[in-house]
């Protein structure tokens, strides 16, 4: 199968799951690797990815998804705040707003991922000025919960994600 996995990555986290599935298609051929734009006529699967800008995939994604016709697509992504599974789900449903009438969204799959300090000191500074606040208290929460991430497990659920969109 003919695939392309065309991504935007600004910390790398995101990058780093688009290895997984990259690794995870061997044996397939690889049209298209890396950030829109990429010309995928050619991908039977097309696997597009973004970290979560303002809780939906980038402008930039947005971009390349609304060139799209007639593809099978498998969406994924990362997410600061991914602290639980409803959230991925209501990003799923965000990214496959994106995607125009004529495509099809195969499957979806999102991890938490790590987020820059300067968010975290931009949340400790704005709690200064407000303490006590607890939705503050909580995004610095979710920030350290997120460090860790995309782990090893996340890049694991990455590859099952395209080996189950391979057979869709």
């Amino acid at each position: 199968m003919k695939i392309a996995i065309v991504f935007y990555s600004a910390t790398g986290n995101t990058a780093q799951v688009a290895q997984a599935i990259q690794e995870a298609c061997a044996g397939h051929e690889i049209v298209a690797y890396g950030q829109p734009p990429q010309n995928v006529d050619k991908a039977e699967l097309v696997f597009a990815g973004s970290w979560t800008d303002k809780g939906t995939c980038t402008a930039e994604m947005k971009e390349f998804l609304q060139g799209l016709h007639g593809k099978r697509i498998a969406l994924f992504g990362t997410a600061g705040f991914g602290i639980s599974e409803l959230y991925f789900a209501s990003l799923a449903d965000r990214f496959k707003a994106e995607v125009p009438q004529g495509n099809q969204v195969v499957s979806t799959f999102f991890c938490t991922g790590k987020m820059p300090q300067a968010v975290r000191d931009r949340y400790e500074a704005q709690l200064k000025e407000k303490p006590g606040d607890g939705k503050l208290q909580s995004m610095i929460k979710a920030f350290d919960l997120a460090l860790t991430h995309p782990d090893q497990a996340d890049l694991d659920q990455a590859a099952d994600f395209a080996r189950e969109a391979l057979k869709e």
